[in-house]
């Protein structure tokens, strides 16, 4: 169980630009598909950056990193469809292509032109998507502790972890939860994560998972950006078809954290970030 729950993460974020001034830390909404997407937007400078969370996740998860970052740089934030404070699709279904129209209705909506986009976990899986259909608005990609699942494993993933409609859906899910935390999580941010994520509908649960693994999450078309992922070192998970879908992805590792390492050391990981942005090709901004 650990193992399928740490790759819910594997295969589980902003900016802002506008040339009038803005409250220190705006707050506003988007629409896609006729659904409200909120976001939030803090600090100056480029490149902008956007932070998207991970499966059953919201915004929240960037606590630690939305201060520090928007010293330098315009950072957004977003709560992905059905979750946080957005509205859920209408119709009810999710897919990664919804999600990355979330993110593309939040950039023009802010005014933003190019952003890094940063995703944790089933976030990796939505910015990637975001470059594919968006290439032209992407400086850079950073996954973290986030994989791409390939063809071959899918279907052995959708068989692990998209939960039936008869489990107890709210056991599984809170074992699943725990199951990616590690003894570098405190106990406070262990409740306050399971907390966040019980707190996503069951039909939010259900639908991104199913999303997030299926075999049109991702089209077949590579992508161009440079990447970088920061991992948990705990594991070392294959990354043959990630390196397939980005040829420019480079990684490194955060020693002592789990899945939630930017929670759980957000000093090392906010370093590991600004370094990385600090590498990237001025033109490229």
């Amino acid at each position: 169980m650990r193992r399928a729950s740490a790759l819910v993460g594997i295969v589980s974020c902003a900016v802002f630009f506008v040339s009038h001034p803005i409250d220190a830390h705006a707050r506003d909404t988007a629409t896609v598909d006729g659904a409200a997407v909120h976001f939030t937007v803090q600090g100056s400078g480029t490149p902008a950056i956007v932070l998207v969370h991970g499966w059953t996740c919201d915004s929240s998860s960037w606590d630690r990193q939305v201060p520090e970052l928007s010293k330098a740089h315009r950072v957004i934030t977003i709560d992905l469809p059905g979750h946080g404070k957005s509205a859920p699709p209408q119709g009810g279904a999710f897919s990664m292509g919804q999600f990355a129209r979330a993110v593309e209705a939040v950039r023009r909506a802010a005014g933003v032109d190019k952003a890094v986009l940063v995703g944790h976990s089933m976030g990796a899986t939505v910015i990637t998507r975001y470059a594919q259909e968006y290439p032209t608005r992407v400086v850079a990609l950073v996954l973290v502790d986030g994989l791409l699942a390939g063809p071959e494993v899918r279907p052995r993933l959708r068989e692990m972890m998209v939960l039936p409609a008869t489990a107890d859906e709210p056991a599984v899910r809170r074992g699943m939860i725990k199951s990616m935390l590690s003894p570098a999580t405190t106990q406070a941010d262990q409740d306050r994560i399971l907390t966040m994520m019980m707190a996503t509908p069951e039909a939010t649960a259900r639908g991104a998972m199913v999303a997030m693994l299926a075999d049109d999450a991702l089209n077949s078309q590579p992508v161009p950006a440079p990447a970088h992922g920061i991992f948990a070192a705990q594991e070392r998970p294959p990354l043959d078809f990630l390196i397939k879908m980005i040829p420019a992805f480079q990684r490194e590792d955060v020693p002592g954290t789990g899945h939630f390492l930017m929670l759980e050391k957000p000093a090392e990981f906010n370093r590991a970030l600004l370094a990385y942005l600090e590498r990237l090709p001025a033109a490229s901004r």
